[in-house]
């Protein structure tokens, strides 16, 4: 059914489509009968200032320099903002819409929101992908002093113009209502689960164990926050203190950290035995799930991990693939019983939950079925993204009861 309402999606972190969550949101309100427009920055295989595909309009810019350091941290704000303004100028002038639909982060955009909800009447959606006070915190380290203090007040201030909030999981709705003092009718939860149907198994290939028997796998970002030091260390007590040779790792994915990881890696000792494929096609990353033995969710507890939805995890369940994780709050609601947990931070026993999977295959499969089950019963895209047809009916009214005539 046509709506006849647009909705532009602004996103900073990653480039459109490979930012799966915010793809999976544009093709589902497109499905939905809604306009959707897409604001986000050029990345690898994304070089286009301009496209249409599958009916969504993407708009790029030149993405900032990766984030190194506070000052490059701080820095990527204002030119996010600036170059999203003036394409949000843009598509305002040449499609209209009727919601800005913001993904975080940073918590900036609600300035954006505010001018066209006062110019052009828009109504303003803020999508929370991070909780950025913590994330900051993650990433550099230290106590809440004044950049923490700023970050709680755009938070605050996003609240505060949004009409709409859509949360990841139940303890961001929590946050956002408590801390955020928004009203819980108005906050819908959308998990960011694989759409099944399209995030398939394919044969294993044993060739990608690079001659040993065992192949366990990490999929993700590589940033300060995510934990790659802890594996790298955990894999050192695998490979170099119980003496296993006979396992090979592969760390799949990028980011700031990339390099950093690399030569702790190499100082460990470890070139040999850890493959770092960086970016890869999702046809790569099927091809290496589908012949891992064994996943690892290696992000530390923190105050931003322990609430926050792991997509690997989600991936991770959706190959039927056991995994080991720290003991983190919203990775245990996702995996339940289909992970085995170390103490969170500990990397000694995170490889030792390695090798008590590698070594119990009956486990392993028991995991991996218990996963596959879950993921096709409630996590799937399937399930979950039916939420954001939702909220956005209610938004602009369509989920109302029809007047009697």
């Amino acid at each position: 059914m046509e709506k006849n309402k647009r909705i532009l999606i602004i996103v900073e972190n990653l480039p459109v489509p490979f930012d799966r969550r915010v793809w999976l949101e544009s093709t589902t309100l497109t499905a939905a009968g809604y306009g959707v427009s897409v604001i986000c920055p050029q990345g690898k295989n994304f070089r286009e200032s301009f496209e249409v595909i599958d009916g969504i309009s993407i708009y790029r810019y030149p993405p900032p320099p990766p984030t190194t350091n506070k000052l490059s941290y701080a820095w990527e704000f204002p030119y996010c903002w600036v170059m999203s303004l003036r394409l949000a100028s843009k598509v305002a002038r040449r499609e209209g819409f009727d919601a800005i639909h913001a993904c975080n982060p940073p918590d900036t955009f609600f300035l954006i929101g505010l001018l066209f909800k006062l110019f052009r009447r828009s109504k303003f959606v803020f999508d929370q992908h991070d909780l950025c006070p913590e994330l900051y915190l993650s990433r550099f380290g230290g106590r809440p002093a004044v950049n923490f203090g700023l970050l709680r007040g755009l938070e605050w201030l996003t609240y505060r113009t949004a009409d709409m909030v859509i949360a990841t999981n139940f303890s961001y709705k929590k946050h956002a209502s408590t801390v955020g003092r928004f009203p819980e009718s108005k906050i819908h939860v959308v998990r960011s689960g694989p759409r099944i149907s399209q995030f398939t198994p394919v044969e294993p290939e044993e060739e990608l164990k690079r001659g040993k028997k065992y192949l366990v796998c990490y999929l993700g970002v590589m940033a300060p926050q995510d934990g790659l030091d802890y594996l790298l260390r955990s894999i050192r007590h695998v490979v170099d203190v119980v003496d296993r040779k006979d396992v090979h790792f592969v760390l799949i994915g990028s980011g700031d950290s990339f390099v950093d990881v690399k030569l702790l890696r190499d100082d460990l000792g470890l070139t040999d035995c850890v493959e770092m494929t960086g970016r890869i096609s999702d046809e790569d990353v099927r091809r290496y799930l589908s012949t891992a033995d064994v996943c690892v969710c290696p992000d530390p507890k923190n105050l931003l991990n322990d609430v926050s939805t792991m997509n690997k995890v989600l991936e991770y369940m959706t190959f039927a693939k056991p995994m080991v994780s720290f003991d983190l709050k919203e990775s245990h609601y996702s995996a339940q019983d289909g992970a085995l947990y170390a103490v969170p931070n500990d990397e000694i026993e995170f490889g030792e939950r390695i090798i008590q999977l590698l070594d119990d295959p009956e486990l392993r499969e028991r995991l991996g079925k218990q996963n596959r089950k879950r993921i096709e019963e409630s996590l799937c895209w399937e399930h979950t993204g039916e939420e954001i047809v939702r909220a956005y009916d209610a938004l602009f009214g369509f989920d109302a009861a029809p007047e009697e005539a």
